[in-house]
C-alpha cells in the first residue's frame, strides 16, 4: 500500500464516569454489567460470541436477526440508548459518538464525472488543511488527468493516503467515509469493507440520491458536525453471502475472492471447493443470464425446500435495497431499521408468486434445480457477476457487520423524504371538495 502516513492502529475504549451511555463492544471483554452486547444473558441469541473469540460469531436457531456489531471502524460506536426495551432500539434514538477524536477519513469520489472535481477539490482542502486529518483516497481517483495535472491542487494531493480496491486493506485506517455521487458511492463503500464498517456521510450529488441525504452547499458545518459526534444514524442491515463452487477441473482464476474476502491474484486449485464470501448492501440477484430458457432455481430456508423459481430470476434483499430493483419487481419498501430479508421473483412463470419477506436470521440457500435446462448467473449489488453451475450453491443470511449511515436529520424523516424526493410515492393531483351551498331561508 502507498502511503504517506504511518498506520493508524485502533485504541480501546475508556469507561466513562456515567454509567449512562456504554457500548459493550467498546471493551476488553464482551460481557459487562450483566448483558452481552446490550442484550440480557438470559434470552437466546441469533449471534453470541463464540468460545474463545470475540470475533467470530455462530448462529443459533432464534429467528432474530445477528446483534450488530456497534462499533465502526477503530473509533466510533453507536450511542446506547439506556431505556432499550430487550434488543430493539428506537430508530429516533440511534445516535453516533466517538470514544475518540476521528483523525482519518475515506474520500470516495464517483469516477468520471467532471461535475465533481471541484466539491472533491473543496472537500480535501477542507479536511486536510482545516481540519488537519488524515485524507485516504482510491489511486485511480488522482490518475484523473483533470486532478493529476492541477499544479494548485498538488500541494494537498501529496498529503493524501492512495490504495487500491482488491489490493490493500484499510478497513483499520479509516475511521469515517464520505461519499460524493450518487446511491453507487455508498454500495462501493459497503463492498471495500468486509468486516466493520465506518461510519458513512454520503453527499447527494449523483443523479437519484435516494442513500445520500446531505446537500454540499454547507458541507463544512455538517462535516464539523459529524466530526465532532452525536449525529443520527441508521444501521443498514447487510447481507453475509457465500458463494460454494465445485471444481471441475484444474483452473487458475484470476484476482480470485478468497473466504476471508481477500483477494488472490491467482487462485488456483486442484481438488475441493472454492468459496467465496461477499457483504452486499443492497440485494443479490441471481438471474438466468444469456439463456432463452427459463431459471429454475431451488430456495432453501434453514434447510427445508421452500420453492422453485421458474421464471428470469429472483432477488433477495436487504430492506435498504427494497425501493430499488426488488421494488421495480413488485416488492414491498421496507424502513431500512426493520430486521427482514425480502425474496422476490423476477417475471415469475405463476400468477400466485407474490414477494415475501422473512425474518433477518434465517439462512437461505439459492441452487440449480437438478432438471434446470441451462446455468444461472449471481451478482452482488450489480458487480462481482459470475456464473452458478450444477452443485454450485449461495447461501445467505444476515451479517453481524451493519453500515452505520450518518442521517441528515432522523431514519424515519430522511426515509419518507427520500420516498417523496427520489420516487415520488403517493403524489398526485387532490380531490376537490365539494362545495359548501347556503342554505335557503
Amino acid at each position: 500500500m502507498e502511503m504517506n502516513r504511518d498506520k493508524l492502529c485502533p485504541s480501546k475504549a475508556e469507561v466513562g464516569s456515567e454509567p449512562v451511555y456504554h457500548c459493550s463492544a467498546c471493551q476488553d471483554e464482551e460481557e459487562w454489567s450483566g448483558t452481552s452486547r446490550g442484550r440480557a444473558k438470559s434470552r437466546s441469541l441469533s449471534a453470541s460470541p463464540a468460545l474463545g473469540s470475540t470475533k467470530e460469531f455462530r448462529r443459533t436457531r432464534s429467528l432474530h436477526g445477528p446483534c450488530p456489531v456497534t462499533t465502526f471502524g477503530p473509533k466510533a460506536c453507536m450511542l446506547q440508548n439506556p431505556k432499550t426495551i430487550m434488543h430493539i432500539q428506537d430508530p429516533a434514538s440511534q445516535r453516533l459518538t466517538w470514544n475518540k477524536p476521528p483523525k482519518s477519513v475515506l474520500v470516495i469520489k464517483k469516477i468520471r464525472d467532471a461535475s465533481l472535481l471541484q466539491p472533491f477539490k473543496e472537500l480535501c482542502v477542507y479536511l486536510t488543511e482545516v481540519n488537519n486529518m488524515i485524507v485516504y483516497v482510491e489511486k485511480k481517483v488522482l490518475e484523473d488527468p483533470a486532478i493529476a495535472n492541477d499544479e494548485n491542487f498538488g500541494p494537498v494531493k501529496k498529503k493524501f493516503c492512495t490504495f487500491r480496491e482488491d489490493y490493500d486493506d484499510i478497513s483499520n485506517q479509516i475511521d469515517f467515509i464520505i461519499c460524493l455521487g450518487g446511491d453507487g458511492t455508498l454500495l462501493y463503500a459497503s463492498s471495500l469493507f468486509q468486516g466493520s464498517v465506518p461510519p458513512v456521510m454520503a453527499f447527494h450529488l449523483g443523479s437519484l440520491g435516494f442513500l445520500t441525504p446531505f446537500n454540499f452547499e454547507n458541507f463544512q458545518s455538517q462535516v464539523t458536525q459529524v466530526i465532532e459526534g452525536n449525529a443520527a444514524l441508521v444501521l443498514r442491515s447487510r447481507l453475509k453471502v457465500k458463494v460454494v463452487k465445485e471444481h471441475r477441473e484444474k483452473m487458475t482464476v484470476q484476482n480470485g475472492i478468497e473466504e476471508n474476502g481477500m483477494v488472490s491474484a491467482n487462485l488456483e486449485k486442484e481438488v475441493g471447493k472454492q468459496v467465496m464470501q461477499y457483504q452486499v448492501l443492497n440485494e443479490v440477484v441471481v438471474d438466468r443470464g444469456p439463456s432463452s430458457y427459463l431459471s429454475n432455481v431451488d430456495v432453501f430456508l434453514d434447510g427445508h425446500l421452500i420453492t422453485t423459481v421458474q421464471g428470469d430470476g429472483v432477488i433477495v434483499s436487504t430492506p435498504t435495497g427494497s425501493p430499488a430493483y426488488a421494488a421495480a419487481a413488485g416488492a414491498s419498501m421496507i424502513h431500512p431499521n426493520v430486521p427482514a430479508i425480502m425474496i422476490t421473483p423476477i417475471c415469475p412463470h405463476s400468477l400466485s408468486f407474490r414477494p415475501i419477506v422473512v425474518p433477518a436470521g434465517v439462512e437461505l440457500k439459492i441452487m440449480l434445480s437438478p432438471d434446470a435446462r441451462n446455468t444461472a448467473w449471481v451478482s452482488f449489488d450489480g458487480r462481482k457477476r459470475q456464473e452458478i453451475c450444477h452443485g454450485d450453491s449461495i447461501s445467505i443470511t444476515t451479517s453481524c457487520y451493519p453500515l452505520p449511515s450518518i442521517c441528515f436529520r432522523d431514519p424515519v424523516s430522511d426515509w419518507f423524504e427520500s420516498l417523496a424526493e427520489c420516487l415520488h410515492w403517493n403524489v398526485r393531483k387532490k380531490q376537490n371538495n365539494f362545495a359548501v351551498e347556503e342554505e335557503e331561508f
